[in-house]
């Protein structure tokens, strides 16, 4: 009869524990509210764009939650956010989710991240008139070499790594590296083969020349890191979109 006791009590215990997990989540949160707060930048073409005239947001990014959220049967909601606080904000609770960002180790050490769906690659881009001045990344890692980077990217790491002996000069969110570039304040960039191409497009900023891609990085979204019931959602929903061709077809649509 103890036994018996003992073991109900274990599964009593263990159902009462379930319990507190699920109502801490986020996902119940989000379903008794009826919104999706997702944090996203507004400045990654094509992936979060925003329009400041109407304060709305599109991009490739943005179809995502925007379907996350329809299948979840709730409304979204886009909370402006920048690149040097973008983890905190899912820390604090600030939103629920953010757009994609790319996995890396110090942002592993504090936030958790869905399964990935893309992956990018990184380059140094200049102008064209400026083009005939470098040859390879050593040409880039020069005191003479003016590198532009956005504070809390990812990027401002790789610039650091790269170009030790380049004058950095840092911006902070919303201006961005490309833009000190095109203004003549500094020579090189780096940025993703994503932004890359539109950015070439819209303002014919070209590669460096003799520079091969580097640093290949899964993107995904960003969670908080201990709601294990959030981010088995997540995942089994991009599984799931994934086998259905949504993200193969919103690639398709901005150009990915």
């Amino acid at each position: 009869m103890k036994k018996l006791l003992k073991a109900a009590a274990v599964a009593a215990l263990g159902l009462t524990m379930a319990g507190a997990v699920s109502a801490q989540s986020a996902l119940n949160e989000i379903l008794n509210t009826g919104v999706l707060k997702v944090g996203t930048t507004g400045d990654w073409n094509p992936m979060t764009v925003k329009d400041p005239a109407t304060n709305s947001y599109k991009g490739f990014d943005i179809d995502i939650m925007k379907e996350l959220a329809k299948d979840l049967g709730v409304e979204v909601e886009f909370v402006a956010t920048d690149w040097k606080t973008l983890v905190n904000g899912v820390v604090a609770g600030q939103y629920h989710i953010t757009g994609s960002a790319s996995i890396s180790a110090p942002r592993m050490k504090a936030a958790g991240f869905s399964e990935s769906y893309i992956s990018v690659e990184i380059m140094p881009f200049t102008t064209a008139e400026l083009a005939s001045k470098f040859s390879g990344y050593d040409s880039i890692n020069q005191p003479d070499v003016k590198v532009a980077t956005t504070l809390g990217t990812t990027f401002e790491a790789l610039v650091r790594e790269w170009f030790p002996n380049a004058d950095i000069k840092v911006v902070e969110a919303p201006a961005r590296g490309y833009q000190e570039v095109l203004a003549g304040r500094a020579d090189v960039f780096i940025t993703s083969n994503i932004e890359g191409s539109t950015l070439k497009e819209k303002f014919g900023v070209v590669q460096v020349p003799d520079t091969a891609p580097r640093a290949p990085s899964p993107i995904a979204m960003l969670l908080p890191q201990s709601d294990q019931v959030w981010i088995n959602y997540v995942n089994n929903w991009v599984k799931l979109k994934k086998a259905k061709g949504f993200f193969d077809g919103n690639k398709a649509k901005w150009g990915l």
